[in-house]
């Protein structure tokens, strides 16, 4: 008997001994009941008492588990009511891993998500209503969670998302006149017959160059044909004390552009929503095709879906999702606070201008900052060999997939992006609140440090569609991390960024590659940008044999020509940067620190660059996913 023979009969064996290859199966239907077993005949509803049911089969060492434990999720909607807490008694072993498994994206979806049904045609006046909207408006009641109305900034109908209502059809948005930092104030042009008295929770989303922020609006003195803002706090403070990105004034290229939107008096056009909360009312006006009595309406409750966390001495280990799709989080941080981004989506929790300029790390340094990181509907920490393999993120308000701080050894793998309010993925500290941004980070218990993830052939399209400044794929401060073979297409500003700390001082960064990924399409509505951009020291990195091509034409850019296909900014050090292909050598290297070598660059590069870079094939299912350009936005070109 040979050698395949015997494998084969100790194979077969297992499965007659085990009932599976992997010895304990525990399976989740939405027909299931949670007081099932968890057979295949029997299984559960909800993926918690799964997780619950695994986590008893470890604490008990139950001998079923050797091999491993399968969790086998059908097909179909799992509507969830709190997030998945994934805890250190979830771990699996190199040996014995615990797996959940659906059947493909869009088809074993995990949602955060509320329906609102109800809906009818609204044939009663509502106060504010533009009159070209009369007779074209639906209304639903909103959903109440508790004893309260919920609170939501996103709507699908039929999972397109639809547009919060706002004073300008996009991509159009008015400038301001002028702002006032003393007083905290802007002016803006104003109709004189504008509705100025059904403005409660009018918003002002405003552009300033690699970043927009999200204002809440306190008061509008009209002046004729113009009118005051001012903002609630802590928003007002920190927007008109921060100087970059600050409000642009400039005769020559044009002031800050910007919008304002949640006004009743704005909701004139298909596909735009608006939730009166006094009342409870959702309004809406159906596009063309859409039946509110027949569509899926569905708008976020959770803003984080799965949360897995260990502690530093006990980590989360050997746990994975496969074929499993992620939808319908929630982002209320700009509801209750604002938003002013300092980069890359980080928001500042405080920031101000030095009236002396320098800090010990950097002698002409006229900024503080200190920020917050944003919500993820996954968020990972102090975890190691966790995959995401053939998931799907989508309609998503924030952060799609979030490792935080402390992974090791993750990968997520041939996965689709698309629908993200946020950045697609993020890896790595950024700065803790408690530590300003220019500092650099090198913790003393370097398992603090994100080390050795794997991005890889991930589809990541349509993301930073709420906060453009975010980017497709950031990475903080990591070490060895692999960012390979993915696409990265119809995105707000830059496709892929890697560091922090404005820094040339050695910190926490080294040996990260960033090799083999196909980024076009990027920059959309933001400049000072790269498809690859990077920040500080980061020791043995590599940037290669990327392909890149096809970036936007910003409509509100006040520097037309600060746009780049590669970008080492502040700090960036002991960095190679060789064969990547892109159609121009439009590079920025800015204020770099010592150690980077730049080889090979631009056009000339050899074609099978361009061939090899992005998806590999047996992940090539993703490109069904991949629409770009729909609006036939113009391109720039370095010749212009």
């Amino acid at each position: 008997m040979n050698i395949r023979r015997i494998v084969v009969l100790i194979l077969l064996l297992n499965v007659i001994l085990t009932g599976s290859l992997f010895a304990a199966e525990i399976w989740v239907a939405p027909k299931g009941s949670d007081t099932n077993t968890g057979t295949r005949e029997q299984p559960l509803a909800t993926l918690a008492m799964a997780i619950r049911k695994a986590r008893e089969l470890r604490r008990l060492n139950d001998p079923s588990i050797k091999s491993g434990i399968h969790i086998k999720v059908a097909a179909g909607l799992y509507r969830l009511d709190e997030p998945l807490f994934i805890r250190p008694e979830d771990s699996g072993t190199a040996d014995s891993p615990t797996i959940i498994e659906g059947e493909g994206i869009g088809k074993t979806v995990l949602s955060g998500g509320i329906k609102v049904s109800g809906w009818r045609k609204v044939n009663y006046a509502i106060p504010g209503l533009p009159a070209e909207a009369k007779g074209n408006v639906w209304v639903a009641d909103g959903p109440i969670i508790g004893d309260e109305p919920l609170q939501f900034r996103q709507l699908w109908v039929n999972d397109e998302k639809a547009v919060r209502t706002r004073d300008t059809e996009a991509p159009l948005m008015n400038r301001i006149l002028s702002w006032d930092h003393k007083t905290q104030t802007c002016v803006i042009p104003w109709s004189a017959s504008a509705d100025t008295a059904h403005l409660k929770g009018l918003e002002m989303f405003i552009h300033q160059w690699w970043a927009i922020a999200i204002l809440r609006v306190k008061a509008v003195k009209v002046m004729g044909d113009s009118a005051s803002l001012s903002f609630y706090q802590p928003e007002s403070r920190i927007q008109s004390e921060h100087p970059w990105p600050a409000p642009w004034i400039s005769k020559k290229k044009g002031n800050s552009a910007f919008y304002l939107s949640n006004a009743i008096s704005f909701l004139n056009k298909p596909g735009e929503w608006f939730h009166d909360r006094k009342a409870n009312k959702i309004y809406y006006i159906s596009r063309k095709g859409e039946d509110l009595q027949t569509a899926t309406v569905t708008v976020p409750q959770l803003e984080t879906l799965v949360k897995m966390q260990g502690s530093i001495d006990a980590t989360v280990s050997y746990f994975s999702f496969k074929n499993i799709s992620f939808e319908h989080s929630s982002w209320l941080h700009p509801s209750k606070e604002g938003l002013v981004p300092h980069q890359a989506g980080m928001y500042m929790v405080d920031a101000y201008k030095l009236k002396t300029p320098g800090t010990p790390d950097k002698k002409g340094l006229e900024n503080q900052a200190w920020v917050g990181r944003p919500k993820a509907a996954v968020e990972v920490a102090y975890a190691s060999h966790i995959t995401f393999d053939g998931c799907g993120f989508e309609h998503m308000a924030s952060t799609g997939l979030d490792f935080q701080r402390s992974t090791h050894h993750d990968v997520v793998k041939g996965s689709l992006f698309k629908d993200i309010g946020g950045t697609a993925v993020l890896d790595g500290v950024y700065s803790d609140e408690a530590q300003e941004v220019h500092l650099p980070y090198n913790p003393t218990d370097k398992r603090e440090i994100c080390t050795n993830d794997t991005i890889t052939n991930n589809l990541i399209t349509d993301a930073t569609n709420e906060d453009w400044g975010c980017v497709g794929i950031g990475a903080g401060y990591v070490k060895g991390i692999s960012i390979t073979h993915n696409e990265v297409c119809e995105v707000n500003y830059s496709g892929i960024s890697m560091g922090w700390g404005w820094t040339k001082t050695i910190n926490a960064m080294s040996d990260n590659r960033i090799i083999a990924n196909k980024i076009h399409h990027y920059a959309r509505n933001m400049y000072d940008v790269a498809a690859i951009y990077t920040l500080s020291a980061q020791p043995g990195s590599v940037i290669s044999n990327n392909y890149v091509d096809s970036i936007y034409k910003a409509p509100y850019a006040h520097d037309p020509q600060h746009w780049f296909y590669l970008y080492t900014d502040e700090g960036s050090s002991y960095i190679t940067i060789k064969n990547n292909w892109c159609p121009a050598d439009k590079f920025l290297k800015n204020a770099n620190g010592p150690g980077n070598v730049w080889e090979n660059n631009g056009p000339q590069v050899d074609a099978a660059v361009k061939q090899s870079a992005g998806i590999e094939r047996p992940y090539q299912y993703l490109f069904q996913y991949r629409h770009v350009n729909r609006g036939n936005w113009p391109i720039n070109h370095k010749t212009e």
